[in-house]
């Protein structure tokens, strides 16, 4: 069974990113809610999606492949990303679940859910790949991706009881592949596992 850990959101205020990976979007009305009342409720919509995904990871029928974890990780050293998901390969060749992450960037709070379209495992290395579609966006940036738009990413569990941490990626857009199903089916993998990024707390599991 798959370990689900509480996740809780938290502010970091420094630096850039590169926009071609986080690029966030924005609608005015939502610029007036404070910061505390976001984050409290991306800290339980993301353990309300988990929660309920594990029973459908553990429910459902035909599954040959999952992955799902949730926590934090740390972008570049400086960038705390919060992030939720948890995704089933069928037998039939389809995929379900859902997937959240949320980071502050130079006072500029973005949170991005979506919905799981494919996923490639690869249990020896403990990798996956999941790419969906982006269903839900909050942000104060300007910049920001929406809804509608192709996401994927890709994360490693490196097992239980190591010192060794499990990694993800933040999500990646467009133009980098035409589609999701173009990256889950590619399953790109850089060397030394570069581009990912090392979860501070919480669990990944790859099956």
């Amino acid at each position: 069974m798959v370990r689900f850990v509480q996740v809780l959101a938290v502010v970091c205020k420094t630096g850039s990113l590169w926009r071609d990976t986080l690029s966030p979007a924005t609608e005015s009305g939502r610029q007036h809610m404070t910061r505390t009342s976001r984050r409290l409720s991306v800290a339980v919509s993301v353990l309300a999606s988990i929660a309920i995904l594990a029973g459908t990871v553990a429910a459902s029928e035909g599954v040959s492949r999952s992955a799902t974890g949730g926590g934090h990780f740390v972008l570049a050293g400086f960038l705390d990303v919060q992030f939720g998901f948890s995704a089933v390969a069928k037998d039939d060749g389809s995929a379900q679940g859902s997937f959240h992450q949320s980071y502050t960037l130079e006072g500029l709070t973005t949170s991005y859910w979506g919905t799981v379209t494919c996923l490639s495992v690869d249990t020896a290395a403990g990798r996956a790949w999941v790419g969906g579609v982006v269903t839900q966006v909050e942000s104060d940036d300007p910049g920001a991706r929406l809804v509608g738009e192709e996401v994927w990413f890709r994360v490693l569990d490196n097992g239980q009881g190591r010192d060794v941490p499990d990694r993800s990626t933040v999500f990646g857009f467009t133009p980098l592949f035409e589609t999701s199903a173009a990256y889950c089916a590619a399953r790109p993998w850089p060397a030394d596992d570069a581009r990912t990024w090392p979860v501070t707390a919480g669990n990944i599991s790859v099956r």
